[in-house]
């Protein structure tokens, strides 16, 4: 036994000594304005830095391979390297270097199970071109790739980079549909736009090097909006490489959209969550694609399908249905869940099987069905899932439906020893009500780093990943025709001039529920492009005003240094707290106090409407404060004229969850709207 443990000993003792040469990516970044004279410019002096420390590094002598992968020069300043941790850890204690960053995975936010695939880091840009009318402008869309063994280009095989940079500025097609479903035309936001596609993704993921990469690339190619349709988890502003390279750009007057993330209902669950960068959640629309599953006891359940195969199930025929789990909130039996190898044909031939959503992807668990002699599938959600339901092409008859009458379904196939069914698919439906809805996948808020900034910022159609490319579309039309509007700007004219109620003038439900969602689920609400490109007014914010909304957020010296050191800002604390910070929603947040407390948030809206304007404020009631908003009238004399307001909150009554409502400027034409929320913190 000794002798065991003794051996034991050493080997983990050896492991941990070589886990300090162990050589990963590293992203070191630096203080441009520190480069020394004797340098002839700063790739050279970077480069220095790396070599220097691999000079007193001992197994840098027996490894002479190239350590540096990429530079960064414009939205970012500093390299990428493969170092060990011991040789990272000597870097960071070199003069100029301002932080070092582990290199981050990142995922792409799609409701399906991509492949992830390769990018040739040097050969990252791909771009074809057509003129917009007023301004020529650039998207960079940053996505997934394909296998590196095939194609060493930004040429995309998995199709979710298509897919993006289409949505963004895709020309018209006429006569588009998928196997005669949503027939039509299919065109993106921007069809005049030009774009930039850089490739991010490799076969084992997506990563921060790679990422910042693009974003540099990017804003040195001169875009005007970056597209990006991933997200890593949420860490502090000053340690989030896509949050500091996304500041670098938003400096240069680079619009950043991202989406939130398909991690919902879950509250806190959305990432990307910088004030400077746009986060896009998901919602439905209003077109569906119905799909019947007639119960052999009479009933109906309406579901969902793309099921277009040559295989068809005769409605006058009714088939025997199986389910091969059990109807409790157990561990899940992997035969339920329709896993590779757990169908026995014995038991599924020729008839439909019931399917629980989980684990493999949708259309997969068709492909079992099939391969074991089933006729059909029926695809129930469970309660991750809830009643909402997805769309898929699928590679035999099949239905999705709903958590709800997915158990009913299976009460029933349990309790029936001669249960059955047969499928009947509808085609395309439009004018669905209500819609559109909250996506329940889509990623909600409140923003846990800090509470005053509401995020998701807003809503738009489809899977997160898709969502935020129809962003992207819209603010490069904004950018057009407003082409000194800042990112800031237009992403003030697309969230108040968004709405908030669906096609039977209800407020937006949210799918995971279907109850009224919040501004933690659609944030300012669903996008209007016509009236986002007329907003009346608009809530500017320099890049100093995010800088000082950052010293707000106690950071250290060297922490804000990650964020200054390009422009050599410093704090000039104009902001009294993080509310202050000009942004289009206003959140406050109230202490757990005995006594009345009140808070008071600054705004400054600029008039990009009739010169001689005059708004009116409307300001919703709230059980738990009252809200006072000085002065109540704003009158412009002239474009581009800047007015300020306060809005004071005082509070009355203590409440247990967050309120919210809104603040509405209106001169007749224009409804400037801002979400409000409060939310009251328990005693600790």
């Amino acid at each position: 036994m000794s002798l065991i443990l003794t051996s034991f000993f050493l080997l983990t003792t050896l492991l941990s000594a070589n886990a300090g040469f162990v050589k990963k990516t590293y992203i070191i970044q630096m203080d441009k304005s520190a480069k020394p004279d004797s340098f002839s410019d700063h790739l050279e002096w970077y480069s220095s830095k790396v070599k220097s420390i691999l000079s007193k590094s001992v197994e840098a002598e027996m490894d002479k391979e190239e350590r540096i992968i990429y530079t960064y020069q414009t939205a970012f300043h500093g390299v990428a390297a493969m170092l060990s941790q011991e040789e990272a850890e000597k870097l960071e204690a070199e003069e100029g270097v301002v932080a070092i960053f582990p290199d981050t995975k990142y995922q792409l936010h799609t409701t399906r199970s991509p492949a992830f695939l390769g990018l040739e880091p040097r050969k990252t840009t791909n771009m074809w071109s057509e003129k917009l009318a007023n301004h020529d402008v650039i998207v960079g869309v940053l996505d997934t790739g394909v296998w590196p063994e095939k194609y060493k280009s930004p040429r995309d095989q998995d199709g979710h980079g298509t897919h993006t940079a289409a949505t963004v500025a895709g020309s018209p097609v006429h006569g588009a549909n998928l196997l005669g479903y949503a027939y039509g035309t299919a065109r993106g936001m921007a069809p005049g736009a030009r774009i930039a596609a850089y490739k991010v993704c490799w076969t084992s993921g997506c990563f921060s090097s790679d990422i910042l990469s693009a974003v540099d690339r990017a804003v040195d190619d001169g875009v005007d909006v970056l597209s990006i349709s991933l997200g890593g988890g949420v860490s502090s502003y000053y340690r989030d490489s896509l949050s500091v390279s996304a500041f670098g750009a938003m400096e240069k007057g680079v619009f950043v959209s991202c989406s939130a993330g398909n991690a919902g209902p879950d509250p806190v669950s959305l990432t990307n969550v910088s004030p400077w960068i746009t986060t896009v959640g998901a919602s439905t629309m209003d077109r569906d694609f119905p799909a019947d599953v007639r119960l052999g006891n009479g009933r109906k359940i309406t579901g969902t399908s793309l099921y277009k195969g040559r295989s068809v199930l005769s409605l006058k025929k009714q088939y025997p249905l199986v389910y091969m789990g059990s109807n409790n909130t157990g561990i899940p039996d992997p035969r339920s869940l329709c896993l590779e190898g757990t169908l026995d044909s014995k038991l599924v031939s020729g008839k439909i099987v019931i399917c629980d959503r989980g684990i493999s992807p949708r259309v997969q668990k068709g492909q079992v069905v099939k391969n074991a002699g089933g006729v059909g599938m029926i695809l129930t959600n469970t309660a991750a899932n809830g009643e909402e339901l997805v769309a898929d092409c699928h590679l035999l008859p099949a239905v999705a439906i709903g958590e709800k009458e997915g158990k009913e379904l299976k009460s029933y196939v349990l309790t029936s020893k001669k249960a059955t069914a047969t499928l009947a698919f509808l085609a395309t439906r439009l004018g669905i009500r209500p819609s559109p809805v909250v996506a329940a996948f889509s990623s909600r808020g409140p923003n846990f780093l800090t509470l005053e900034i509401l995020k998701p910022d807003f809503n738009i159609l489809s899977g997160t990943s898709m969502s935020c490319p129809h962003v992207s579309g819209i603010a490069a039309l904004l950018k057009a025709r407003h082409p000194e509007w800042s990112p800031a700007a237009i992403k003030s004219a697309l969230m108040t001039t968004a709405y908030v109620h669906d096609n039977t003038i209800k407020p937006l439900k949210d799918a995971s529920n279907a109850e009224a969602s919040t501004p933690y689920d659609h944030g300012a609400g669903h996008i209007n492009p016509g009236r986002a490109l007329d907003p009346g007014l608009v809530y500017d914010i320099e890049p100093q005003d995010y800088f000082e909304f950052l010293c707000t957020q106690k950071l250290t010296p060297s922490e804000l240094g990650v964020f200054a050191k390009y422009s050599n800002r410093t704090c000039k604390h104009s902001l009294g707290s993080p509310g202050d910070l000009n942004y289009p929603a206003i959140s406050v947040v109230f202490p757990h106090k005995n006594s009345t407390s009140v808070l008071t948030v600054h705004r400054t809206a600029t008039n990009v409407g009739l010169p001689v304007s005059k708004y009116h404020v409307v300001v919703s009631s709230f059980k738990g404060a009252s809200v006072k908003v000085e002065p109540e009238t704003l009158s412009f004399t002239r474009k581009y004229q800047k007015l300020s307001y306060k809005v004071t909150f005082t509070t009355e009554s203590q409440q247990t969850e967050p309120e919210f409502g809104g603040l509405v400027w209106k001169d007749g034409v224009h409804k400037v709207r801002s979400p409000i929320i409060i939310t009251y913190l328990p005693p600790m």
